[in-house]
């Protein structure tokens, strides 16, 4: 399925993953999609979203309300330690992503969701997220797009419909259909 997306929708599912390590989450949700898709800032889908108020950072904190900054920072600040001036600390000293895990190359296997989790040497992606992928293949070929583009992703988001992705989404305020509609509006013109 992979092989059907643009360079777009590929670099947002990686960047997915990045929204994940850098939120300190262990698993990868459709929120990470969603703040992975709002990187995209020149994509008419996801300009959707921006230009009606939900760009990065809004989405981010939204997500951070919601989530926190995962079960590591959490246990760490309720005995006082700051993890952020921690790595602030180390990075000085030995530079720029000194505490990051470097990326494993996980073992090939057949079809993209075997074995329960799609990892990209990260985070593992929540069914709830696999689901919005699928969706994503789904919506593409609803609207004979051929390829799956940000777009699409974020449509897979909003079809899926329980996930924090698509809370962020109504909680900013945005009624669902009228996003749907609108990132159609923006595949439908090619650009999206």
């Amino acid at each position: 399925m992979f092989e059907r997306f643009t360079e777009a929708a590929r670099e947002t599912v990686v960047a997915a993953t990045d929204e994940a390590r850098e939120l300190h989450h262990s698993s990868v949700g459709t929120e990470h999609l969603l703040l992975a898709a709002l990187r995209q800032t020149g994509d008419p889908s996801a300009a959707v979203l921006i230009d009606a108020g939900l760009d990065l950072e809004t989405a981010r904190a939204a997500v951070r309300r919601l989530l926190g900054e995962g079960d590591r920072a959490q246990a760490l600040a309720s005995i006082g330690v700051d993890l952020d001036a921690v790595r602030e600390a180390v990075e000085s000293v030995f530079g720029e992503g000194a505490l990051d895990a470097p990326a494993v190359q996980e073992p090939r296997r057949r079809g993209w969701f075997r074995s329960g989790s799609v990892s990209f040497g990260r985070a593992p992606f929540t069914p709830r997220a696999r689901k919005a992928l699928e969706l994503s293949l789904r919506e593409s070929l609803q609207l004979r797009s051929g390829r799956i583009g940000v777009g699409h992703l974020l449509l897979g988001v909003i079809r899926e419909g329980e996930g924090l992705g698509v809370k962020v989404i109504a909680d900013h305020g945005l009624d669902l259909a009228a996003v749907r509609s609108a990132i159609e509006g923006a595949l439908a013109t090619g650009s999206g």
